[in-house]
C-alpha cells in the first residue's frame, strides 16, 4: 500500500491517514441503492480508490451463502458501482477472484440500516461479505447502525473513516473482522468508540402462520428475540450507552477449549 500520510479534513474536522494508491472494496446487504453504501463510498473516497460491488437488490439474513448451482451476472452501473445478481458473500467472493483487475488492500462492508449484534452476526449478509473479505485474505469491517430507519448515516460513514485510517497505520492479527455498530445519533453526540463482545438474544419469536390469496399456508419468519445477555461489556449495553460498538470477529468457529472434553468423551 505504499507510505501514507495524515491529512486534516476541514470539512468534517478529523484526521485521515491516506495511502496513495489503496484500494478499498465496499460492499452490503442491502443492495447497491442503499443510502448507506453511497455515504460510505462517498466519505472513504477521501482515504483510498473506491470500487463497489454489491447485491442487486436487498439481500438482508443471507449470511455466508454463496450461490454454486446458477451463473452470476454483473452490471456497471452509471455511477461506477457494480451490482450482482447475488449474495453479499458472492459479491466480495467475485469481486476478489475475478472481477477486479487488481485486488483490494481492505474491504468494507455497509453502512447497514439496522443493528447487526449478538447473535444476529449469525444471519447477517453484512458481517458476512466483510468474513469473506477476510476469508480471503485481506482486512475486513462490518459498519452497522442501531436502527431500522436511520438519520445519520454520516455518523457511521466517520467512525468507518477513523478506523479504517487507524487500520492502515495499525495492522491488527490476521484473523479478525471489526464488526462495528453505530447509535443512529449525530456525530458530534456520539460519546467514543468503545471494543466490545457480542451480547445474547432469547430465542427467537415463532413463525408467523397466514396464508396466500389463493388460501395456501405460508409462513413469516419471526422477530429475534429479546435482549438476554446484554450488560456491560456487550455491544448492545455499549451502544445504548451512545458510544459506537467494535467487536473482534473470527473465522475460526472452533471451541478449542471443548477439545480436550469431547476427545475422553468418545473414549468413554
Amino acid at each position: 500500500m505504499g507510505f501514507g500520510v495524515h491529512v486534516r479534513d476541514e470539512k468534517v474536522g478529523y484526521f485521515q491517514y491516506i495511502v496513495p494508491g489503496m484500494k478499498i472494496l465496499l460492499s452490503n446487504d442491502d443492495g447497491y441503492q442503499a443510502p448507506g453504501l453511497q455515504i460510505l463510498a462517498e466519505q472513504l473516497s477521501a482515504v483510498g480508490d473506491i470500487v463497489v460491488v454489491a447485491p442487486d437488490q436487498d439481500r438482508s439474513g443471507a449470511s455466508n451463502s454463496l450461490t454454486l448451482v446458477n451463473p452470476l451476472r454483473a452490471r456497471t452501473m452509471e455511477n461506477g458501482f457494480i451490482r450482482v445478481d447475488g449474495t453479499p458473500t458472492d459479491c466480495v467472493h467475485l469481486a476478489i477472484t475475478g472481477l477486479l483487475s487488481e485486488e483490494p488492500d481492505l474491504v468494507v462492508s455497509g453502512i447497514n440500516a439496522g443493528p447487526n449484534m449478538g447473535d444476529d452476526v449469525l444471519y447477517s449478509g453484512t458481517v458476512a461479505a466483510a468474513t469473506e473479505g477476510r476469508f480471503l485474505g485481506f482486512p475486513a469491517i462490518a459498519v452497522s447502525m442501531n436502527s431500522h430507519d436511520p438519520v445519520h448515516f454520516e455518523t457511521g460513514a466517520r467512525v468507518a473513516v477513523e478506523l479504517v485510517s487507524r487500520l492502515i497505520q495499525s495492522p491488527l492479527a490476521e484473523n479478525v473482522i471489526l464488526n462495528v455498530n453505530v447509535p443512529d445519533l449525530p456525530y458530534e453526540q456520539l460519546l467514543g468508540i468503545q471494543s466490545t463482545r457480542l451480547g445474547h438474544r432469547h430465542k427467537a419469536e415463532p413463525v408467523v402462520k397466514t396464508t396466500d390469496p389463493r388460501g395456501r399456508t405460508i409462513y413469516w419468519v419471526g422477530p429475534a428475540g429479546a435482549e438476554q445477555d446484554a450488560g456491560p461489556g456487550t455491544d448492545f449495553y455499549t451502544v445504548r450507552q451512545d458510544y459506537a460498538s467494535i467487536t473482534p470477529l473470527q473465522v475460526d468457529l472452533t471451541r478449542h477449549s471443548a477439545l480436550q472434553t469431547v476427545s475422553e468423551w468418545l473414549n468413554q
